[in-house]
């Protein structure tokens, strides 16, 4: 039996990611470690969460002393890290925060496993070290007219050619970090630590960097979710600036699947760019997901365009993101599976069927049962 640690697996993508290995491993034990912050919610896991095969424990991954008592416990054999600050608003306003859990926690995990894996017969053979990061490490490319340029990607998942392409650049596993915002800053630091533990130590250690997930159980802070609530409501849709940022987007059970590709069959020390081969402008985006949710609620087309707010641009707001997929699909045979707009008429969908899910988020009463639950242990 393999023993894997899944940090951050109450969230949005670890749920999905636990989900997949609970269901698809039996004979692998998988521990859940999430502290249960804002983003963090059992209720994504209800449907798993009495197999045998699986545990849940809350725990903060800056315990350095517990993270050793965990790897100790459960003998782990592998570490999927997923927990972190991701917010980037969040991150413009504390981004002391940010630092403490993405930078401090990831030494910590890394340390405590190092610690741990030194001390077992086997030392570092059969273990690894899995780091889950963003594309938002690499920077910002710029955006210029699509028209003429051809892509440079080939799957059966793609949309219409006009969003495979809004610039001649994309993010390459050696592309140069170049972080712009707190929340970038603090996953750039986080992804290097995870490097030089290899390097230094020899520690079996492998790097993603993922473009934007959407999908079911995402945090209703984020632009997908919050938007399809909001149209629900009949409240604003904040639109930062003009709407023309360009974003790659990726369905999360698309990243779940390439997550447990790489981890069984990556090589050790590499890193892996994970996309949509999916580029959107905010606004084309949003238009999309408008016709969607108003076609599934019975509204007549173009009902819900009003609710369109432009609001004062993100600070330090970077205008385009775009990942090369293309080592990932070479190399291990991975692409999405789903048409884009499939993907969207499946997430709302979800949302639309699950209104308590998101109304219990919204109004923070998880929170308050969480704390209540958690504080009489």
């Amino acid at each position: 039996m393999k023993n894997i640690l899944i940090t951050g697996g109450a969230g949005f993508i670890g749920s999905h990611v636990v989900r997949l290995f609970v269901n698809k491993y039996p004979d692998y034990h998988i521990v859940n470690l999430d502290l249960l912050t804002y983003a963090g919610n059992l209720a994504n896991l209800k449907d798993i969460e009495s197999k045998p095969n699986y545990t849940f424990v809350r725990a903060d991954i800056c315990d350095y002393a517990e993270m050793q008592r965990i790897m100790k416990e459960y003998k782990i054999d592998g570490v999927i890290h997923l927990a972190a600050e991701s917010h980037v608003d969040r991150s413009i306003v504390d981004p002391f925060t940010f630092a403490r859990t993405n930078v401090m926690g990831t030494l910590s995990l890394l340390q405590a496993a190092k610690t741990y894996w030194e001390s077992t017969p086997e030392g570092f053979e059969g273990k690894l070290f899995y780091h889950i990061s963003t594309d938002e490490v690499y920077g910002a490319l710029e955006l210029t007219d699509p028209e003429g340029i051809e892509s440079p990607f080939t799957t059966t998942a793609s949309s219409s050619q006009h969003h495979l392409a809004f610039g001649r650049d994309f993010f390459l596993e050696t592309t140069k970090y170049n972080p712009h915002s707190p929340y970038s800053a603090a996953k750039a630091s986080s992804d290097h630590f995870v490097r030089a533990y290899h390097d230094t130590y020899g520690m079996p250690t492998l790097v993603t960097n993922c473009s934007n997930n959407y999908g079911p159980y995402q945090f209703p802070e984020k632009l997908i979710p919050l938007f399809i609530n909001n149209i629900r409501k009949r409240k604003p849709l904040p639109v930062y600036g003009k709407g023309e940022n360009v974003r790659d987007w990726l369905f999360v059970e698309d990243h779940a699947r390439a997550i447990d590709l790489i981890f069984h069959k990556g090589k050790v020390a590499e890193t892996y760019n994970i996309g949509g081969f999916n580029e959107w402008k905010n606004i084309d985006l949003i238009r999309v997901v408008i016709k969607t949710v108003d076609k599934l609620l019975g509204n007549p087309e173009g009902y819900s365009d009003e609710l369109i707010t432009y609001v004062t641009d993100r600070k330090g707001h970077d205008m385009r993101y775009a990942i090369d997929s293309r080592k990932l699909q070479r190399e291990l045979g991975w692409e999405p599976s789903l048409q884009f707009e499939e993907g969207i008429e499946k997430t709302v969908k979800w949302y639309l069927d699950n209104q308590d899910w998101i109304d219990n988020i919204t109004s923070g009463d998880y929170e308050k049962y969480y704390e209540q639950m958690y504080s009489n242990r």
